[in-house]
């Protein structure tokens, strides 16, 4: 299983030799997060302060997670769709003309064979869903493409890189349920990132502008002292 983040008894023995913020630290950062309840459970799509959450790839020391994001579950709605019709297809075989002619071992191995194939396509989107993420961080923005299991791709950029945020939310579906896009325009390498299909994404976007009044702040008094 891919090691993007992990709250295993190894990370969480590193996460306490890079002697992270605790997650109380977390509240300076923003308004927003005084109000959110740490999250507990690892498969949310908006986790505010995750507890199952300790490390991940590329990570700094001194550096804590502070929200990690995931595309909405609603937007699953097509391959859960597509899941249930690979699942009941099966049902229809007899009706096929050439089915009856087949012996019960081999109708019994291409059921088998079909109901595989369906597993093997639930098991590749949930992990798709799953590791792709959208992670902030008290130092970074960093969007994990997760792409098969044996590739990913890793883009960060630096919080006081940030130059503009825009939360766009567009449908009845994405009005509905709450979810939209949050595209980040950056000085960095690359200049673009899309925390795509979002929960809250105009929270996620008050959350970010207080991360960059934040940084500028700090910069101010550092100028100061």
């Amino acid at each position: 299983m891919p090691d993007i983040f992990d709250a295993s008894k190894d990370k969480v023995r590193n996460f306490v030799k890079k002697k992270l913020p605790p997650i109380e630290a977390v509240d300076e950062y923003s308004e927003i997060m005084r109000r959110e309840t740490p999250s507990k459970n690892p498969f949310d799509a908006y986790a505010p302060k995750p507890l199952m959450v300790y490390s991940f790839d590329s990570q700094l020391d001194g550096e804590s997670v502070l929200l990690l994001l995931r595309q909405h579950p609603v937007t699953q709605f097509s391959k859960i769709l597509t899941l249930i019709v690979l699942l009941v297809m099966p049902a229809f075989f007899p009706y096929a003309s050439f089915y009856d002619g087949l012996s019960r071992n081999f109708q019994i191995a291409i059921n088998l064979f079909w109901y595989l194939i369906a597993t093997g396509y639930a098991f590749e989107s949930f992990l798709t869903w799953f590791y792709n993420v959208y992670i902030v961080t008290n130092e970074r923005i960093i969007d994990i493409d997760f792409l098969s299991l044996i590739y990913r791709n890793i883009a960060a950029a630096k919080i006081d890189k940030i130059e503009d945020i825009t939360a766009i939310t567009s449908g009845v579906a994405q009005s509905l349920f709450n979810y939209g896009t949050v595209q980040i325009q950056t000085a960095a390498e690359r200049t673009e990132f899309e925390f795509e299909f979002v929960p809250h994404p105009t929270r996620v976007t008050q959350f970010l502008n207080e991360m960059l009044e934040e940084e500028e702040r700090e910069k101010i008094e550092g100028r100061v002292k």
